[in-house]
């Protein structure tokens, strides 16, 4: 299974959603050619895009609505990204140099509106007010996620439910809405729009715990940014928060967090997540959310975008080192 069989019956709708972050990335400024295109050609599987043309194939599959709203919905992921790694002074991710590390954290925050500018005006054209709320809504969800992730920073005093809100925030969110706004485009029935909102909650949710697992047992060519990143920005993750869990009278995290994410103190709490049950068990907890994505889905007919949201649940659970 790879990840063009599963695009495979959205493939057409795929390929005019690239077409229109191309012409995106040519802007009438030309100052800003070059950071649109380095920010959109990140090499991602554009996996959000891909849930949106899937759900909306359901019913009607109207590709004058769903283009705009699928590439809104990559404008708007590209543009978290540009403003994480401008406040997390990243200077690569998936191995390539980041826009703030090439052009400065101020190009990037501008650049990182303008995108979430642009993104909110393709989604106005569909003239669907619904999706429009939704998508005001999510930024304002995304924005508040990442800004209690900002100020939690260093703060070892969470738990399981702190990180569940705020993953739910941070990514579950767009997926969701990804999900449910293809599905309001299609003018798919309210049991159709709420069972793909549901699919791609959970769908997300399991993405990022495997997100911060790999964050954990990926070296760093593999991950294009350095092994422990979350750790050493003092981002608490599920494996770390297993791991406090299973030492409640000598907390590993407290040190680390109390020296700021010191570097030797970081390797030293990764080994002990490498060398215990907590990967194993956190993959069960995003496999659990990935069934409950799957089981989102039942009511549904049986078509081969059924059957590609299927697939798409289990190859994200599969990604390993």
């Amino acid at each position: 299974m790879t990840i063009a069989s599963i695009y495979e019956p959205i493939q057409p709708g795929l390929r005019m959603v690239e077409e229109s972050l191309k012409e995106f990335s040519k802007a009438d400024l030309p100052w800003m050619t070059e950071p649109l295109k380095h920010a959109l050609e990140t090499g991602g599987k554009r996996i959000r895009p891909a849930l949106t043309l899937l759900a909306g194939k359901f019913h009607q599959y109207d590709l004058e609505q769903l283009i705009p709203m699928s590439t809104a919905i990559e404008l708007f992921h590209n543009a978290t990204l540009v403003h994480d790694d401008a406040v997390d002074k990243s200077s690569l991710r998936r191995g390539k140099p980041t826009v703030s590390g090439l052009w400065g954290e101020g190009v990037a925050l501008l650049l990182g509106d303008y995108l979430f500018s642009s993104s909110s005006d393709l989604v106005c054209s569909t003239g669907n007010l619904r999706v429009v709320r939704l998508f005001a809504q999510t930024l304002m969800k995304m924005s508040a996620g990442q800004l209690r992730e900002l100020l939690s920073a260093y703060n070892w005093r969470q738990n399981r439910q702190d990180y569940y809100e705020r993953i739910d925030s941070k990514t579950a969110s767009l997926f969701s809405t990804a999900t449910e706004a293809g599905a309001i485009l299609s003018k798919a029935p309210e049991e159709a729009v709420e069972a793909l909102k549901n699919y791609g909650h959970n769908l997300g949710m399991a993405f990022q715990i495997v997100d911060d697992i790999l964050d954990i047992i990926g070296d760093e060519a593999e991950l294009g940014k350095p092994v422990g990143s979350d750790l050493l920005q003092g981002t608490l993750t599920l494996p770390a928060i297993l791991l406090m869990e299973n030492h409640p009278g000598d907390n590993p995290l407290r040190e680390v967090f109390e020296k700021s994410g010191d570097r030797a103190e970081v390797e030293r709490v990764i080994e002990m997540i490498r060398n215990s049950p907590i990967v194993e068990e956190c993959y069960r907890i995003a496999a659990a959310f990935s069934a409950q994505a799957c089981r989102a889905l039942e009511g549904l007919p049986e078509n081969p975008c059924r059957r590609s949201l299927l697939d798409l649940a289990d190859f994200l659970i599969a990604r390993r080192k």
